[in-house]
């Protein structure tokens, strides 16, 4: 008997900074959320090329006890809603809730999120993506077997994803 696996390709990507603007004070509530123009536009050429759309983000606003794991899945459903409108959206959200000097496995720019979303999704990471705004971003998608992309701009994104796509 054979198994049928399924292997999919993802874009891992950054949440503040990438899809939103990034807050010095960090982005507590869905008053506070700046989602970047263009994004339902990357999200859907994205997902229309075959790729997983997945969000690899470091949250330690939690465990520095300035927000909650609710207040973080009120605005991840926030963020969804606005796609749905544009017939898109993100397929799965991973987040990391500790402070840096906490040492977990999960923060990035250590690979576990993305090690994980990969086995969650049955995504071949030598075939996916992360991309970021910051090294460590960069540095996580390195570390899990990805191919990584730092942009120094969210302005920069659709672009970024053009040349990606475009090898494909």
């Amino acid at each position: 008997m054979y198994l049928n696996l399924i292997i999919n390709k993802a874009i891992f990507l950054d949440r503040d900074g990438v899809l939103n603007k990034e807050r010095k004070d960090y982005v507590k509530t869905i008053q506070e959320i700046e989602l970047f123009p263009n994004i339902e536009k990357c999200i859907s050429k994205i997902k229309n090329n075959s790729f997983l759309v997945i969000v690899i983000t470091n949250q330690s606003a939690i465990n520095r006890g300035l927000i909650s794991n609710e207040n973080v899945h009120e605005i991840h459903n926030f963020i969804q809603n606005y796609l749905k409108k544009f017939d898109t959206s993100i397929d799965a959200f991973y987040y990391c809730p500790h402070r840096p000097n906490e040492n977990c496995k999960c923060r990035k720019p250590k690979p576990e999120l993305i090690k994980q979303a990969a086995l969650d999704f049955q995504v071949d990471l030598s075939q996916s993506w992360m991309i970021g705004d910051n090294q460590t971003d960069f540095d996580a998608g390195i570390n899990a077997g990805c191919k990584a992309i730092k942009i120094p701009d969210a302005s920069e994104l659709e672009n970024c994803l053009d040349q990606i796509l475009f090898k494909h």
